[in-house]
């Protein structure tokens, strides 16, 4: 397997997992299974060994392989139209992220203070996410156009949700910025689309989960 296009699926699988998990938050007010704490995790990981290290091996990226296989197999009946706007999005953002060191030193910076925090109770503990979430907002969150996230009202509005959902954002830029290092462009989602798949089909079987 080529372990570039590998770490290529790794990253964009990621920034699919986080993006169904901040959608499935804002319609139905949890983040709550398997993916969430892997996905909260990868903020933290700066300077991985490896690309499969930063979501804890294969099974912890599980789901978001099958939607990027899904989401990019042309015969493929399960595409969500909304994830892969919100996939583009978060690209789009991370790239004028790459422009900005100083935005890119007050992640850092922000992330290893949480840090800290989090290694005194959990990566999902409520005050974690709530000082994500605010790093997101001084942050990416100034960065236009801002992504505008779709979902039931009561939940948007809920601030401890709100914080869930920018948390994951941040959790997509991490993989976001992971695909670009590992030579990920628009032009290689567009003409590497079998590949990408091909490959998440195999890191599955290599973890026994390509038969759902």
């Amino acid at each position: 397997m080529d372990s570039m296009i590998n770490d290529r699926t790794l990253a964009l699988a990621g920034i699919f997992q986080a993006v169904q998990l901040v959608q499935r938050t804002a319609r139905f007010g949890s983040p709550n299974g398997p993916g969430y704490a892997p996905c909260i995790k990868t903020i933290f990981d700066l300077d991985p060994n490896s690309t499969e290290a930063v979501y804890g091996g294969v099974s912890g990226i599980e789901r978001g392989l099958k939607l990027l296989r899904d989401q990019l197999d042309n015969q493929s009946e399960s595409r969500d139209l909304e994830l892969t706007k919100y996939v583009i999005q978060l690209m789009h953002l991370e790239r004028q992220l790459s422009k900005d060191r100083q935005m890119q030193q007050r992640l850092r910076d922000g992330i290893l203070q949480v840090k800290d925090m989090a290694q005194q109770t959990s990566f999902t503990d409520e005050q974690v996410i709530s000082r994500l979430a605010d790093l997101y907002s001084k942050t990416i969150s100034t960065l236009t156009p801002r992504i505008l996230v779709s979902g039931e009202q009561e939940h948007l509005s809920n601030p401890t949700i709100a914080n869930q959902i920018r948390a994951l954002l941040l959790a997509g830029i991490r993989s976001a910025v992971l695909w670009r290092q590992r030579g990920g462009s628009r032009w290689k989602l567009l003409f590497e689309r079998n590949k990408l798949v091909n490959t998440a089909n195999e890191l599955l079987l290599s973890c026994g989960a390509a038969a759902e």
